[in-house]
């Protein structure tokens, strides 16, 4: 391989060569640093590099792995390779900013349970992200460090909130990268990027040591350039963990020796859903038709796919939005930062903190009481006779990504809000605390990435995966690179 050949080479491709030591540990995240001292002021990804510490780890990674048969140690598909973490995830010892002034200066004491687990697997941290303030916004134009650049053009965001992370993947800065999402956060920016980002099911990724946004819709998820590499590191951050008492470890259908088992079919045909309003309401023609061509990629695949009507999706959005207000508002001045630092919150996020101390009790109370009927309801419909599709296909964003401080966009031929628009096909998935991913489906004529979105029932994060890895297969879009080299 080349430079760049290895650079954008997947977890999965490069872990055999790193056991087999044909390529050190060492080596790759020299490369990551250069790619990122070179490309970083382009891309404003990176708000802090972790040099010192990604070669302390990397040195100590490949004394493991190359040590005398007897004392050698080898921890995993994710020993040695480099990866980045959003902002707001403490690692101990390194400031985390969570995109924000008020926390410029913040260095956590101890490791996020995340970074425990990746640091157990033998990962290699190179640095943190930039982000959306907080995280209480999709596009990652940051007011404090700066707006992070999507790599496709650089005139564009790369959505968000977790938008430095997926830029540095598409951009060849990291192997995977954790992000964080409440209405989209991960999802929204793989798909403007072009990369894989997986939201996992409520409660099965730790949050502890993660600065919250909304404690009853976060999640902590994974984000790489293959389906594989997503859900090798989401195997490493489930780990022991059973939060709530509900975890279980994921019974992924493949492992890094042999990705083609995920071919072997159900003993069913797979059901899936294309709903008929809400998702594919208002949507640029073109993003229509690319996501329309990949549902079909699954019937060609021996999946059954039926038209169904989703109704109270309106009622799911408002919800999560009334959730997010009161919980967010409710964190911050918890911590003494809102009211008393106003001043010192980027526009947007100082608004939405005044507006979540308007939220009414029974707006914010009722919304918990019927997620789990509406949930219910949300794979089962009258046109499958009640019964629970495996899957619905969706797309992830309404349009391709916009110009960075573009507000407004034109979709279906009328103005809509580029925040509302980005988060409103992605809330429903946390608000029914289903499990769902973002992959590449598709270019528009301009270049730009487009994503399919699959959400799955309940904790069925494996099938989710399968079925986005049998799409992937089959498709070369996530091997495609931006044009920065």
């Amino acid at each position: 391989m080349t430079e760049t050949e290895l650079a954008f080479a997947t977890i999965e491709e490069v872990a055999p060569l790193i056991r087999k030591k044909k390529i050190s540990p060492v080596e790759l995240t020299e490369l990551m640093l250069r790619r990122i001292e070179r490309l970083n002021p382009r891309l404003n990804a990176y708000i802090t590099v972790t040099a010192e510490l990604a070669m302390k780890q990397a040195r100590k990674a490949e004394a493991e792995i190359s040590a005398p048969r007897s004392r050698a140690c080898y921890r995993g598909p994710l020993h040695g390779i480099p990866i980045s973490l959003k902002d707001n995830i403490h690692i101990a010892g390194v400031r985390t900013t969570a995109g924000s002034k008020i926390l410029a200066e913040f260095t956590p004491d101890g490791d996020a349970a995340v970074v425990a687990l990746l640091k157990r697997a033998g990962a290699v941290l190179l640095g943190k992200m930039n982000m959306h303030e907080f995280a209480y916004g999709v596009t990652s134009n940051n007011p404090h460090y700066g707006a992070v650049h999507n790599p496709w053009d650089l005139e564009r965001i790369p959505g968000g909130s977790s938008g430095g992370s997926a830029a540095a993947l598409a951009a060849g800065l990291c192997y995977a990268s954790l992000g964080t999402d409440t209405g989209g956060s991960i999802r929204i920016p793989a798909a403007l990027c072009g990369i894989v980002g997986l939201k996992p099911n409520f409660g099965r990724v730790n949050t502890e040591g993660v600065v919250p946004l909304s404690r009853s819709l976060d999640h902590v998820g994974p984000m790489a350039r293959s389906v594989v590499d997503v859900a090798l590191v989401l195997r490493a951050l489930v780990g022991d963990n059973d939060q709530a008492g509900a975890l279980q470890k994921v019974p992924l259908p493949f492992t890094i020796k042999d990705p083609s088992e995920v071919n072997r079919g159900p003993r069913r045909p797979c059901r899936l859903a294309i709903p008929k309003n809400y998702f594919y309401d208002d949507l640029d023609e073109e993003v229509r038709a690319i996501v329309q061509e990949a549902a079909r990629s699954f019937e060609r695949l021996g999946a059954v796919i039926q038209e169904v009507s989703m109704p109270n999706l309106d009622r799911a959005d408002t919800a999560s939005t009334n959730i997010a207000l009161a919980e967010a508002r409710a964190y911050h001045q918890a911590q003494g930062w809102y009211p008393a630092r106003a001043a010192d919150y980027g526009e947007d996020v100082r608004k939405r903190l005044e507006w979540g101390g308007e939220v009414r009790a029974v707006d914010y109370l009722l919304p918990a009481e019927t997620h789990l009927n509406l949930g219910l309801e949300f794979l089962g419909t009258e046109e499958t006779g009640g019964r629970l599709v495996d899957a619905l296909l969706v797309p992830t964003v309404p349009f391709a990504a916009p110009r960075i401080g573009e507000e407004k966009v034109m979709v279906g031929g009328k103005e809509a809000s580029v925040r509302g628009e980005l988060i409103r096909l992605n809330r429903p998935a946390n608000f029914f605390r289903m499990p769902a991913i973002s992959i590449p489906c598709g270019f528009t004529r301009s270049g730009l990435p487009v994503g399919l979105q699959i959400i799955g029932r309940q904790w069925d994060d494996a099938n989710v995966l399968r079925l986005a890895q049998r799409y992937q297969q089959r498709h070369d879009w996530h091997l495609r690179w931006p044009p920065l080299e």
